[in-house]
């Protein structure tokens, strides 16, 4: 019996699926991807460049020409990775709340999901990976080995973004956080393609008044169930 080779951690905005996900993937000596950057990089491209993102043509034209690339980071910061765009670090820049308030309605345009799902599926390919997102399970890897659906509540979601803005010294509004956040779960819960749903043989865990550790305790768990069951 072996482990899963290829896990999928989906969940809302702030639900914790990065943070717990490049855990789990360290623990286990496993390539973490968070596929949420490459939307957000998109996005970020497209409001540098002036470009605007209602016009689903040119933000598609653009996923599909440049060059995103995403690396392990070595910086003793909160970021699982170092997001390029043909190029340029945008690691930064991709958690603006300019890009927060735009992401949800690029990464609904079917061609640049198309673009970036192909991406994703080819870097699954070799195994021995974590990949999080928003659609990884249903849509993505819809064979994964192991799926995982990390939920927790608005508030609590807010809370804990509101902290990380205050522990990195930024100016912070709880309320505006919220009500953020709420607006991209209606927005991601809507899409016509790849709403936000957990995949019918999907985990789900809930993540309210659980800590970090905590929630790594059962995401461990249910990898070693999975082995057990010989995925």
């Amino acid at each position: 019996m072996s482990l899963p080779a290829t896990i999928a951690i989906d969940g809302s905005a702030a639900s914790g699926k990065s943070t717990v996900g490049a855990l789990l993937a360290r623990s286990l000596g496993y390539l973490f991807f968070d596929t949420g950057v490459m939307y957000r990089a998109v996005t970020w491209a497209a409001l540098d460049r002036k470009i605007d993102v209602e016009n689903t043509d040119e933000v598609s034209e653009l996923a599909e020409t440049i060059v995103i690339e995403v690396k392990p980071s070595d910086r003793p910061d909160d970021h699982q990775a170092i997001v390029l765009v043909d190029g340029q670090d945008v690691t930064t820049d991709i958690r603006t709340p300019a890009v927060e308030a735009k992401v949800s309605r690029v990464s609904s345009y079917p061609r640049v999901r198309t673009a970036l799902t192909e991406q994703q599926r080819h870097i699954a390919a070799a195994g021995s990976i974590v990949m999080a997102g928003r659609d990884i399970g249903t849509v993505v890897l819809p064979e994964a080995d192991l799926k995982i659906f990390m939920r927790a509540s608005a508030e609590e979601r807010a809370s804990r973004r509101y902290n990380e803005t205050v522990a990195q010294g930024k100016p912070a509004n709880f309320a505006e956080i919220l009500a953020a956040i709420r607006e991209r779960d209606r927005q991601d819960q809507e899409k016509p393609i790849s709403p936000m749903i957990p995949a019918s043989d999907a985990v789900v865990v809930d993540t309210d008044q659980l800590d970090i550790e905590e929630v790594l305790a059962q995401l461990m768990e249910l990898v070693t169930a999975s082995k057990n069951k010989g995925t």
